[in-house]
């Protein structure tokens, strides 16, 4: 009995082998393509507001792959987070991209908190985040020996408010309202003083809001 005969391969059409290599081509193109326009860079977002003095690691906030277009160095990065955290210096919104500048370390911090007790009630514009003024007024018992009263004065410039206390006040029977502020570091003697000479204390609203 005879063997069959080999068979014989049929050639590759040439058209195929083009034909794969433009789709490989292409395929190349488009990732080498991404590749250079994809600039998006991992930031962290505020998932809630943040308030000045507030202390903040990972797990508080929200990573955002965006395109900032080189900007990002301004911007919290993903990794630039230490272990025990930071601490935000101004009040930050919900959802709002975190500035390098909003945020320190412990050493860098400039500020300090301090539950103070303002005269009478707050307006309305004296809420958590708010940016206010901390004014001083001697009490008619303080006057000097001409019976003259010192006036108001700015005790802190640029405090926030951190939150406005539910109670009234921290003394029972008084009318006045604990108000916890961030102040500048600079300013808490000042301000510790006045508490101790009685002063009545009043928080103004920046930019004409009282």
């Amino acid at each position: 009995m005879t063997s069959a005969p080999p068979r014989r391969r049929r050639p590759i059409d040439p058209r195929l082998l083009i034909g794969l290599a433009l789709v490989l081509l292409s395929v190349a193109g488009v990732v080498g393509i991404v590749a250079v326009t994809d600039r998006t860079a991992k930031v962290y977002a505020a998932g809630g507001t943040l308030t000045a003095g507030e202390r903040v690691t990972a797990d508080d906030l929200v990573l955002r792959s965006v395109a900032l277009d080189g900007a990002d160095k301004h911007y919290l990065r993903d990794g630039q987070i230490p272990k025990g955290g930071l601490v935000v210096t101004r009040t930050i919104t919900g959802g709002e991209l975190i500035p390098s500048a909003a945020v320190a370390r412990d050493a860098e911090v400039e500020s300090a908190r301090l539950v103070l007790q303002v005269d009478g009630s707050v307006g309305s514009a004296v809420t958590a985040g708010a940016d206010v003024d901390v004014w001083g007024a001697a009490t008619e018992d303080r006057a000097d020996p001409d019976g003259e009263v010192a006036p108001p004065a700015v005790l802190a410039a640029g405090a926030t408010v951190v939150q406005v206390l539910d109670d009234k006040g921290l003394v029972a029977g008084s009318s006045n309202v604990a108000v916890e502020v961030l102040v500048p570091r600079e300013r808490v003697a000042r301000l510790l003083q006045a508490v101790a000479d009685g002063q009545r204390l009043t928080l103004v609203g920046r930019g004409g809001r009282a």
